[in-house]
């Protein structure tokens, strides 16, 4: 019986997918996966996973519903039990699950006999663990098989029964149960835009609408139950919001627009204490007329990092460019690509965006700085992969899709992997992990080339050894625009990379572009990395010596400046470049018009002078 429109109407879209699945007869046993353990509001009323079944998508359908679970049993949450089918404790079984087994057996001539029974399953995979058959133990194939036989039985399925599986990672539940036709998997997504403004007003009713939409708009990849510890006011231990409110106007005392600050910055520090709050907040400042939410968004940042961090288990990390594409000296065909693709993301432009850039070039030459100033002027945010090998490598996967999940729901974002060679090079990295290397890998691949993911999820990977990536992650679908990066090619560029260089750390220099110009017509094949380190030499020099920055410093640091002498190395990295390449319009002048075979040949040449070491 489906439940009255009034009910229908709000319905999440993944329990509504399951109403219709179930009125079809698609399945009568659904596996509910990813963010299970969030909040969901429903009507102005806020429920966990198991309390929603129970109160909206049940209340009017299910006559019996029983919950069965590893730690408690058998427990009926609604209708009178029959038999054996009562509050069961499993821990008085013996630990060899037969109670359990038992209560299975009489909740099944129960929906026999009775029609109109829900069983929900939380921490399903705990129940039902995913693993080969013949090494699982014997009390886990009989609740395996009880379950499978119950999702085909017509005598069950036809009695208005159903089945509610709830795990975090699909990859956990046992694969013969989720391979059966009668078992149909759901995700539930995390908060999309128009949830959270809804969650945010019900949480904050005091903000306004247009501050709502700001505050939705930057908390993508947060959950329902953080976005509450956010706004909402505090009950019991922590600081209530007027608690907080006096405490944030003692601190901003003085200030012209104390009591509206002090009123929004109380809204959404829930949740914390008063030596946090006394960090975050700036006492003596007065906002900027034309921004005024600019405070409460810093410290909605700050915690939005915090928490997803930590959710990730470290295996993500905010990156937060400081400069844009005008602060990167030279490479002028780079930033001339870079600036395209930052136009078509800034103006919703899918169709052009690429799903994914490759940077290669030579150790030194400015990939990293490039890329993040590149995010910097398309306003994406970005979060880096870590320690991708080690850390991935005896987690469960379960993580990954954590943080892909996560990843999905605060797009547009760019994913950073920098060394890609060594989180996607072809060999390695499975011995000794029972393949959880390449199962992880795999997983990210395809998530890769998810189509819908096109101007939302941007991968960048970064590596000056590209043929050590496997070949399918560089196909188009993927990492379908290769950046190749070059040293600079001419003196005049290499002042430029000078003059930004000094220009970023705030420092003068008072040396005529003439003498730049001498003085770089000397530094030729120097890496952007070595003309860095040359101009931060020349500013202690100087610093040393009570000397304004001058020709003379900048002549004195390049004489004792002694540059890596790795020749053969660059030369190779430098034709891997090359020849990986999208558009030839962005390789240098003395490789622009050379032919692919001559390409190809000069690189076997390199490749063996430089690895004959």
């Amino acid at each position: 019986m489906p439940p009255p429109a009034s009910t229908r109407n709000v319905l999440p879209p993944w329990a509504e997918t399951l109403r219709q699945k179930y009125l079809a007869g698609e399945a009568s046993t659904f596996v509910l996966y990813r963010n299970v353990f969030d909040n969901f509001l429903v009507a102005g009323s806020l429920h966990n996973l198991p309390s929603f079944l129970l109160e909206e998508l049940f209340k009017d359908t299910k006559k019996h519903v029983c919950e069965v679970s590893l730690e408690r049993g058998i427990r009926v949450l609604r209708g009178k039990p029959k038999g054996s089918v009562a509050i069961i404790d499993n821990a008085d079984d013996g630990g060899d699950g037969a109670t359990l087994l038992q209560s299975l057996h009489a909740l099944e001539a129960q929906m026999r006999s009775e029609q109109s029974t829900a069983v929900i399953v939380p921490y399903a995979d705990a129940l039902l663990p995913a693993g080969d058959p013949s090494f699982m133990a014997h009390q886990d194939r009989q609740t395996y098989l009880a379950f499978h036989r119950w999702s085909l039985d017509k005598a069950l399925t036809s009695g208005d029964n159903i089945t509610i599986l709830i795990t975090e990672s699909l990859n956990a539940i046992n694969p013969g149960l989720l391979s059966n036709p009668k078992v149909a998997a759901i995700e539930i997504p995390m908060p999309d835009l128009a949830m959270r403004q809804k969650v945010i007003a019900f949480f904050a009713p005091k903000l306004s609408e247009p501050q709502v939409t700001l505050f939705s708009e930057r908390t993508g990849g947060l959950r329902t139950v953080q976005l509450a510890s956010i706004m909402a006011s505090s009950e019991g231990h922590g600081l209530s919001e007027p608690q907080r409110r006096a405490l944030i106007l003692q601190l901003l005392q003085g200030t012209a627009d104390c009591e509206q600050r002090a009123t929004t910055l109380a809204t959404i520090t829930a949740g914390m204490t008063p030596a946090e709050i006394t960090k975050l907040i700036e006492p003596g400042k007065t906002l900027a007329v034309n921004d005024p939410n600019q405070e409460v968004l810093k410290i909605i940042h700050a915690r939005k990092r915090e928490m997803i961090e930590k959710e990730c288990a470290g295996l993500i990390e905010f990156i937060e460019p400081k400069h844009g594409l005008s602060s990167v000296g030279g490479q002028e065909h780079i930033k001339h690509e870079l600036l395209a693709i930052a136009k078509n993301l800034k103006e919703g432009e899918t169709t052009l965006t690429p799903m994914g850039l490759l940077a290669v070039g030579p150790m030194g030459s400015g990939k990293t700085f490039v890329i993040k100033a590149f995010l910097k002027e398309a306003g994406l945010s970005a979060v880096a992969l870590k320690n991708f090998r080690s850390k991935w490598v005896g987690s469960t996967e379960a993580n990954l899709e954590r943080v892909l999940a996560t990843v999905k729901a605060m797009g547009p974002i760019a994913v950073i992997i920098d060394e890609g060679d060594r989180s996607f090079g072809s060999g390695g990295g499975e011995g000794g992990d029972e393949g959880t290397s390449s199962r992880v890998i795999a997983r990210l691949k395809e998530f890769m080339s998810e189509p819908e993911n096109r101007g939302q999820v941007l991968f960048v990977m970064m590596t000056n050894r590209p043929d050590k990536l496997d070949s399918d992650i560089k196909r188009p679908g993927r990492l379908d625009r290769k950046i190749p990066f070059f040293y600079c090619e001419s003196a005049p560029e290499r002042v430029q990379v000078l003059q930004a260089v000094l220009s970023r750390y705030g420092e003068t220099c008072v040396a005529s572009a003439e003498e730049l110009l001498t003085l770089c017509d000397t530094l030729g094949g120097y890496s952007n990395a070595d003309l860095e380190a040359l101009a931060l030499m020349a500013v202690e020099l100087a610093r040393n010596q009570a000397s304004p920055l001058n020709a003379q410093v900048l002549t004195a640091a390049a004489a004792d400046f002694m540059p890596p002498q790795e020749s053969d190395m660059i030369e190779f990295m430098e034709l891997l470049a090359v020849s990986e390449t999208s558009r030839r319009s962005m390789l240098p002048k003395r490789y622009r018009d050379m032919a692919v075979a001559d390409i190809q040949s000069n690189l076997l040449d390199a490749k063996r002078r430089a690895l004959a070491r």
